[in-house]
C-alpha cells in the first residue's frame, strides 16, 4: 500500500517564532524510511476553525496525515477535540493513560487537577500509542480512506512514540514484509561540504543500503538505511556500508546513533576508569554542565570551579598573579594552569580549563572569539589547542565546549592514558 503524507504541527508558539518546528523535520526522515512521501508540512495556530480547515486541505491531497502538538491539559490544547469533530466521533477516556497521568503527579508530590484527566481522552475506536515519557497519549486511526496519526508536541516525548510506538503500527498497515534498518554515523571536526565532496561517488551510486547527511551545529551525522527481508542481511549491508565510510572519513567518527559529544566522552572514560574536574572562565560552568546530563556521569566527574575574572583565578584557583599579568587570562599558560591547578584540588586524574574572550567585544586585548582550551592528562601530559570563533557569545560558549569535548575523546581514544 502506497501513501502520500501530509505534516500537521500544532502551536501558536511555532506562528510566533518561539520554537522551532524541528518536529516535522523528524517525522518526515522516519517517514522516507518507510517510503511514505512527504508532499506537505503545514502549521496552524490554537485556533480550531484553522485547524479544521488544514486538515480538510491535507485530507484532499494526502492519505496519510500527523499531527504533532495540542494534546496537553489546557483550553488552547485542541487537537483531538477538532479532529473528533470532524470525523464525528467521540473521545472516550483511556483508562491505562489515566491510571499514567495520575501515577506521575503522585511521584512528583503535586495535585492533580482535573483539567488533567482531558489528557487522557482518545478518540472512539483508535489504536493508543503509550506515551513513556510524558503524558497525553498518542493516537493512530483510521478513517475512510484516510489514516491519522496524533502525537504530542515535545520532541522528547514525540521521537520516541512515533520509533517505538508508532511507526512499527505504521509499517504493518502498509503490509510491509521488509526489514528496515537504520544505523547514525556521527562526525565533529568536519564540516558537511567536506564530508559529501569525500563521499560523493557514495551518494550518488546508492541504492540499498541509502545514505543521508545531516548537519547540525559542527556535527555531521549519516544515516544507513537497508531494506531487506532479514535482519541480518539488514545488518550485514549496513555494516558493509559503514566499514567503507569510516575508511574515508573515520578519523572525524565520535559516535553513533543517540550519542551526543558528552555521553561519549563520559563513556570512554568510565571504560578507563579516569575522573575529571574542569575550571572554566567563559564557559562559566557549561562545560561540567553538558556532562552532567549524562546518567551515571557521576563515575567520572568529580567536580570544579568557574573562575570568571581574574582575582577569582588567583583566589580560588591559586594560579600565581605573575602569570596572569606575563600572559593574561586568554593564553595558553592560564589554561594550563587552570586545568592544573583544578586537577590538583580536585584529585582527578584529568584536569581542563577554558579560558577566552567570549565577545561580542574583545577581552584582555584578544579578540572576541578567542579561546585557549587546556587538559591535562593523568600522566601531567599537557594539551593546549587555540580557537579563533566568531564574535557570536552564547555561539561560542557552546562551541567552546565541544571542541573541548571532541578533544578530550580524541585523546582517550588514541593515547594510552595512563592513571
Amino acid at each position: 500500500m502506497k501513501m502520500n503524507a501530509e505534516i500537521i504541527a500544532v502551536g501558536s508558539e511555532l506562528l510566533l517564532g518561539q520554537i522551532t518546528n524541528t518536529n516535522a523535520r523528524y517525522i518526515s526522515s522516519q517517514l522516507a524510511e518507510l517510503g511514505i512521501n512527504v508532499y506537505y508540512h503545514t502549521v496552524v495556530g490554537d485556533n480550531a476553525e484553522r485547524l479544521n480547515q488544514a486538515i480538510k486541505l491535507a485530507e484532499s491531497r494526502a492519505e496519510l496525515i500527523v499531527f504533532s502538538g495540542g494534546l496537553g491539559p489546557t483550553k488552547d490544547d485542541l487537537t483531538k477535540e477538532t479532529i473528533a469533530k470532524h470525523l464525528g466521533k467521540d473521545l472516550v477516556m483511556d483508562n491505562t493513560a489515566l491510571v499514567s497521568i495520575e501515577a506521575f503527579f503522585q511521584r512528583v508530590n503535586r495535585t492533580m487537577t482535573e483539567n488533567n484527566k482531558k489528557q487522557a481522552l482518545v478518540l472512539d475506536g483508535c489504536q493508543v500509542l503509550p506515551n513513556n515519557h510524558g503524558m497525553a497519549p498518542g493516537m493512530f486511526y483510521s478513517h475512510g480512506k484516510h489514516v491519522y496519526i496524533l502525537l504530542p508536541g515535545p520532541p522528547k516525548e514525540m521521537e520516541p512514540m512515533f520509533q517505538i510506538e508508532a511507526k512499527p503500527v505504521l509499517a504493518k498497515w502498509l503490509n510491509q514484509e521488509e526489514i528496515i534498518l537504520s544505523h547514525v554515523l556521527r562526525f565533529y571536526g568536519i564540516g558537511e561540504a567536506e564530508l559529501e565532496t569525500q563521499i560523493m561517488d557514495l551518494l550518488e551510486a546508492q541504492t540499498n543500503p541509502t545514505i543521508a547527511p545531516l548537519a547540525s551545529d559542527g556535527e555531521v551525522t549519516l544515516r544507513i538505511t537497508a531494506k531487506t527481508s532479514t535482519e541480518a542481511e539488514a545488518l550485514r549491508l549496513i555494516q558493509e556500508t559503514e566499514q567503507i565510510l569510516l575508511s574515508r572519513v573515520g578519523n572525524h567518527l565520535y559516535g553513533y546513533n543517540d550519542d551526543s559529544l558528552a555521553s561519549s566522552a563520559t563513556k570512554r572514560l568510565i571504560e578507563l576508569g579516569l575522573t575529571i574536574s574542569a575550571a572554566e572562565s567563559l564557559t562559566a560552568g557549561l562545560f561540567q554542565s553538558e556532562l552532567a546530563a549524562i546518567p551515571g556521569v557521576s563515575e567520572t566527574l568529580v567536580g570544579g570551579m568557574v573562575t570568571y575574572t581574574a582575582d577569582s583565578k588567583v583566589n580560588q584557583l591559586g594560579i600565581e598573579r605573575s602569570l596572569i599579568d606575563q600572559f593574561g587570562v586568554v593564553s595558553a599558560e592560564c589554561a594550563t594552569a587552570m586545568a592544573k591547578r583544578v586537577k590538583m584540588m580536585f584529585e582527578s586524574d584529568i584536569g581542563v580549563g577554558l579560558t577566552g574572550a567570549a565577545g561580542p567585544s574583545s577581552h584582555d586585548n584578544q579578540a572576541a572569539g578567542t579561546v585557549w582550551i587546556a587538559i591535562v592528562l593523568p600522566n601531567d601530559e599537557v594539551y593546549t589547542h587555540l580557537l579563533h570563533l566568531s564574535d557570536m557569545r552564547n555561539t561560542n560558549r557552546l562551541r567552546a565546549v565541544k571542541k573541548t569535548l571532541h578533544y578530550l575523546i580524541q585523546l582517550l581514544s588514541q593515547k594510552s592514558v595512563k592513571i
